[in-house]
């Protein structure tokens, strides 16, 4: 295991012009080559929106989990990246728990592992039932 630093750019498209809205930071993690997957774990930021909790990606390939938990999260998020799938589980917001579908549009995972550097790409569209409904850009970048 290994300190890193990430750049994490987050984008949502809305409507039919797909109208953008960015979120950008960059923090500290841990990079961790576990055998078949690469682990990446990080503190979420005010930035964010979700002070108080870790995510974890666990990267295989085009196949990549994403976990968060925390204090400030009363139920556990997970959530699964695979080009073409589909994925239904439940997102926790401020105001409970959502019923969430993604569907991933692409993965692209530049990540060298013999280096421990590299970058990963994630195209999905989430449905949060009756609260939105979008399609996301997440680029982390391991500095």
């Amino acid at each position: 295991m290994k300190d890193i630093r990430l750049k994490i750019v987050g984008k949502q498209l809305y409507g039919f012009a797909e109208e953008e809205e960015q979120m950008e930071f960059v923090t500290e993690g841990t990079y961790h080559d576990a055998g078949d997957m690469v682990v990446l774990t990080y503190d979420e930021t005010d930035v964010a929106g979700i002070p108080g909790c870790t995510t974890s990606l666990e990267i295989r390939g085009g196949n990549v989990r994403m976990k968060r938990h925390g204090d400030t999260v009363p139920i556990d998020t997970e959530i699964q990246f695979e080009k073409g799938k589909r994925f239904s589980g439940f997102y926790d917001t401020p105001y409970g728990a959502v019923e969430m579908e993604v569907l991933t549009d692409d993965v692209v995972n530049n990540i060298n592992r013999a280096k421990g550097i590299g970058s990963l790409n994630i195209d999905y569209h989430i449905s949060l039932r009756g609260l939105s409904e979008g399609r996301s850009r997440l680029n982390i970048e391991i500095l």
